[in-house]
Parts: structure tokens; C-alpha cells; sequence
């Protein structure tokens, strides 16, 4: 608690502090806004740094990797450091991160510089702004500073409409530098945060389980998208090494599978030994915890769906430029808003379930329009109502999926789990980028190739040298371009042109057939939410059950 708001409290008047959540909601909307220009910078990035959709596919990869990995890290360190020392951090590495995207002379900065900075600085900044909150708004001004920042995830819509504008005029470098001088401000603001006093409970920060759940979480997810570059067993041309003559994909996925199970009988001990660890154990053995996790990843998954495969169809090979991408952030964002914060202000009773199993329903339903839109290099306004559809069942799903989280666990437990569901999120993006990344890009290899064999049109010898190239998501421009050196008449040309748009469809369709039952799969989990805890007037209370005590009787007959 602050010292001026001690005061405050002990006068019986707390005044709302206004500055404070501005610069918060500033942060929250920072990254997404970072998460925004990557998908608008698509093109850019191919036709000035000589990206591809795989390098595009490991740089949204990347900030999710770090994000997910060090973001519990990262409120931990808030509580050893204190929460403005390390939300100062978090601006500061975000703002070097996108100073280096902007003045990136190739893709490996690009990825391995500025993405990773500003995912580490993710991963310090937006744990920090939950923490603050508790501390600097107390009753009713929390619940409307918390209000704010969901809020913010709605407004954060309008980034991408804004940042079209620019990427469109300025070019790439010119809107990521935006983004620095804009996490620039936020630091700058920062210490105009009220100052509060450090906690006098001393943690000691789990530096083993952080270590372990980054290498895994690196090996699994970066061997899982690098797949369709470096092939599953056979090595293709683009395979930087191999491991005993096979592609490493697919033994760097397992050993980072390995290493995260391996966590958790390590957390048992560490939490037994320290008192907190990384990874508490009330999150593994509690299911409506679970439940309220899977959930977390499957609203993020789809965004990391929007990234490797919506926004890059829609640029590479419908040609929509960033601001009517940004348009289609928009159809995202509004019923997202509408829905993640309608649904607990107009129907407080709903059932947590029910509400959540609709709302997955009617994500995965998102897809049929979506694959009904697609025609050779255009796509129909059919896509627009799939856009509209997939962010209502978002904002249905993430309407409840806090509450059921807290409501399962003690008060330290519920305290902490804001920093697990952020990491569940960033995870369930990047497995977003990389399972259906790697569905889309194998699908189009097998269409075609399986095509061209199909079809007496295309000799032997062509069919062998287009199959040597690497056929990705692409416009029928540029893969006239890729084929252009190979001999062939005009008849072969025309007929591959159309093998590869017949192709790329059909793997999009499988994609988004893969995707919706992976979000459907989701529903097995919604059996878990049992726990429904009931304030004086019936409705679903935001306060976690306190430390000790037992959760209520399970009430699960409201509907919604």
C-alpha cells in the first residue's frame, strides 16, 4: 500500500488515481501493439528483409517462447525487487527491442534480437501491472482499475488500425520505431507510479524451475515449428544440421517435452523445500484449475492461428494491405470486448460452464465461414462474419476463465495465478504458430506434389525440380517467381500456378479444420469447473477463497 493512500483509506475517502491506470493500461496495450505490427509488417518483412514464412512463423514464435517462459519468472522477481523497479526493467527491454527490429539489416536480428528483447521485457512489464494494481487501488477503485485493464485488451483492437496507417505510409522501420519512443514514454511515465512498500516476506526466487521450463519450453516449441523447414525425419535442403542423419525437429520437441515433465516432480520439491515455487503444486492437482488454464491457452491459440495463417493469407496471397488488416483486427477486438465484458455485467449468474463451453462452440464454429470464403487468391465477405464470429467466442470464453482460476484455490495460490495464465497464454499462442503452421505448410508441399503427379501435364522433370523448392504460403506472383528459372511451356507454367492455388487452399482449410478441433477438444476439460461460490446476492464473486479455507458446495445448476 502506498503512503498517500494509507491516508486515504484511514480518512475513509480513496480517491481514483487516474495517471497511475493510464500508464498501465499503456503497457497492456504496448505489447499487443507490438503482437499487432508483426502481423501488418508480413510483406515488409519478405520484400525487404527476404523473410519467409517459416522465419515469419519463428518471430511470432519467439516473443510467446520468452513470454510464456519467464512471465510467473518475472512476477516472482517483482516481489523480490519491487513492482515499479521491475515494470521500469520491463519498459526498458521492450523499448530496446523494438529500436533493434526497426534498424534490423536481416531476419536473424530481426528474430533472435528485437523479438526476444521485447518478449523478455514482456515477461518483467505485464506481471508488474497486475501487481500494482492491489497495491495502489483499494474496494471499489480495484475492481474498476481491474475493469480498465481488461478493458484494455478490447481497445488494443484499434492498435492494428492505427499502426496500418503508418506501416503503410512509414514502412516497418518507421513503426517499430514508433513502438520504441512509445515504450519509451511508458517508462518515463512510470515514475510518476506512487511509491509502495516492499513486501517483508522474503521468497527465494526458483531459479532451477525457471531454467528448465525455458530450455523445454525453447526445445519443444522451436523443434515443433521448424518442422516444415527442416522436414520431420528426412532432412530437407534448408536443415542447418542433422542428429545421427535425421532433421533435429522432431528429437529437439521431444527432449523439450521431456525436460517439461521432468519439471514437475522438481517443483514438488522446491515448493516442499522454499515454500513457493515456479510451478505450484495446488495448479496441477486442482482440475477446475486446469480446466480455467486450458482455457487460457485455447483464447490465446487462436491468435497465434490469426498470426501464422489468417494474417498472412490475407496479405501474401489476397493482398489486403495493412490497413485493412487492421480492419480485421477490428471485426476481432469489438466482440471480443462485447463479450468478455457484457456477459459478467448482464448476466452475473451465468453458469461459469456452460458459459465457456458455448464459447468454445462458437470459436471452433468461426472456421466454416472462414473456409467457405476462400476462392483462388480472393477471398468473399464470408470471412469478415467468421473474423466477427471467432472474437465472440473469445470474449466468451476469457469472460470467465479468471474467476474459475481464483475461485479454485487459496489466496497466495490465486495471487499467483495471474503470472500462470498469462504464461498459459503466450503458450497457447505459440503452439498456435507452430502446430498449425507446420499443418499448413506440410499440407501444401503434399497437395502439391501429390497434384503434379496426378496430372499428365507436368513432365517428370518439372515435377522434380518444383518439388526441390520451397513451395510455402505464398500469391501466385511470387510463385511464378520461385518456378521462374525452372525450363518448362507455358501450358506446365499455367497448370502449376493452378496446382499451387488448389493446393494452398486445401491445406488451409485442413488448417482450419485442425484448429477447430483442437479448440473443441477443449471441451473435454469443462467437466473439471465444479466450483461456483455464491456472495450474498447469488452472484459469481471475483475474491479467491481464502488461505485454508474450503470451497463452498459445488453449485452447478444455473444456466446461462
Amino acid at each position: 500500500m502506498t503512503k498517500d493512500k494509507a491516508k486515504q483509506v484511514e480518512g475513509g475517502a480513496e480517491k481514483f488515481l487516474v495517471l497511475p491506470i493510464l500508464v498501465l493500461i499503456m503497457a497492456q496495450m504496448g505489447t499487443s501493439g507490438d503482437n499487432g505490427a508483426l502481423g501488418l509488417a508480413n510483406q515488409q518483412l519478405v520484400d525487404v528483409l527476404g523473410a519467409t514464412t517459416p522465419d515469419i512463423q519463428l518471430a511470432n514464435m519467439v516473443y510467446s517462447l520468452m513470454a510464456g517462459a519467464f512471465m510467473v519468472a518475472g512476477g516472482l522477481m517483482g516481489t523480490i525487487i519491487g513492482w515499479r523497479t521491475n515494470f521500469r526493467m520491463g519498459a526498458a527491454l521492450c523499448a530496446a527491442g523494438e529500436l533493434v527490429m526497426a534498424l534490423s539489416p536481416n531476419m536473424t536480428v530481426f528474430i533472435w534480437g528485437g523479438r526476444i528483447l521485447v518478449g523478455f521485457g514482456a515477461s518483467f512489464m505485464i506481471p508488474s501491472v497486475l501487481g500494482l494494481i492491489p497495491f495502489i487501488y483499494h474496494g471499489k477503485n480495484r475492481v474498476l482499475a481491474f475493469g480498465c485493464i481488461g478493458a484494455a485488451s478490447g481497445l488494443s483492437a484499434f492498435l492494428p488500425l492505427i499502426l496500418g496507417i503508418v506501416m503503410q505510409f512509414g514502412g516497418f522501420r518507421v513503426t517499430f520505431g514508433v513502438l520504441a519512443v512509445y515504450f519509451a514514454l511508458v517508462l518515463l511515465l512510470s515514475f510518476k507510479l506512487p511509491a509502495i512498500e516492499k513486501p517483508a516476506e522474503k521468497l527465494k526466487f526458483d531459479g532451477l524451475g525457471t531454467g528448465i521450463a525455458a530450455v523445454g519450453l525453447f526445445l519443444f516449441l522451436v523443434g515443433l515449428s521448424r518442422i516444415s523447414a527442416w522436414g520431420l525425419i528426412e532432412p530437407f535442403a534448408a536443415c542447418p544440421f542433422t542428429i545421427f542423419g535425421i532433421s533435429p525437429a522432431l528429437p529437439m520437441a521431444a527432449l523439450g517435452l521431456l525436460l517439461i515433465v521432468a519439471l514437475v516432480p522438481i517443483e514438488k520439491r522446491v515448493e516442499e523445500r522454499n515454500g513457493i515455487a515456479l510451478l505450484p503444486q495446488s495448479f496441477l492437482k486442482t482440475p477446475q484449475v486446469r480446466a480455467g488454464l486450458v482455457a487460457s491457452a485455447i483464447t490465446f491459440f487462436f491468435m497465434g492461428v490469426q498470426a501464422v495463417l489468417l494474417s498472412p493469407y490475407l496479405q501474401l496471397v489476397a493482398g489486403w494491405p495493412p490497413m485493412q488488416l487492421g480492419l480485421m483486427a477490428l471485426a476481432i477486438g469489438i466482440p471480443t470486448f462485447i463479450f468478455s465484458l457484457g456477459i459478467p455485467k448482464f448476466m452475473p449468474n451465468a453458469n461459469p460452464r456452460r458459459v465457456i463451453q458455448i464459447g468454445y462452440i462458437v470459436m471452433a464454429a468461426a472456421f466454416i465461414p472462414m473456409g467457405l470464403s476462400l476462392h483462388g487468391s480472393e477471398v468473399s465477405p464470408l470471412m469478415w462474419l467468421g473474423l466477427a464470429v471467432a472474437g465472440a467466442g473469445a470474449g466468451i470464453v476469457s469472460s470467465h476463465t479468471n474467476n474459475i482460476v481464483a475461485l479454485a484455490v487459496n489466496e497466495r495460490d490465486a495471487s499467483q495465478s495471474g503470472g500462470i495464465q498469462t504464461t498459459m497464454r503466450n503458450v497457447g499462442q505459440a503452439i498456435g504458430v507452430a502446430a498449425i503452421g507446420a499443418v499448413l505448410l506440410f499440407g501444401i508441399t503434399v497437395n502439391i506434389d501429390n497434384a503434379m503427379a496426378d496430372n499428365p501435364t507436368i513432365t517428370p522433370e518439372v515435377r522434380a525440380a518444383v518439388a526441390e523448392r520451397n513451395i510455402t504460403l505464398m500469391g501466385d506472383a511470387q510463385f511464378e517467381a520461385t518456378i521462374a528459372d525452372i525450363p518448362m511451356d507455358d501450358a506446365e507454367k499455367t497448370e502449376l500456378v493452378k496446382l499451387n492455388s488448389d493446393a494452398r487452399i486445401q491445406s488451409t482449410i485442413t488448417a482450419y479444420v485442425v484448429s477447430a478441433v483442437i479448440i473443441l477438444l477443449g471441451l473435454l476439460t469443462t467437466r473439471w469447473i465444479t466450483i461456483f461460490r455464491k456472495d450474498e446476492e447469488g452472484g459469481v464473486p471475483s475474491e479467491p477463497l481464502p488461505a485454508g479455507e474450503q470451497p463452498f458446495e459445488p453449485v452447478v445448476d444455473r444456466e446461462m
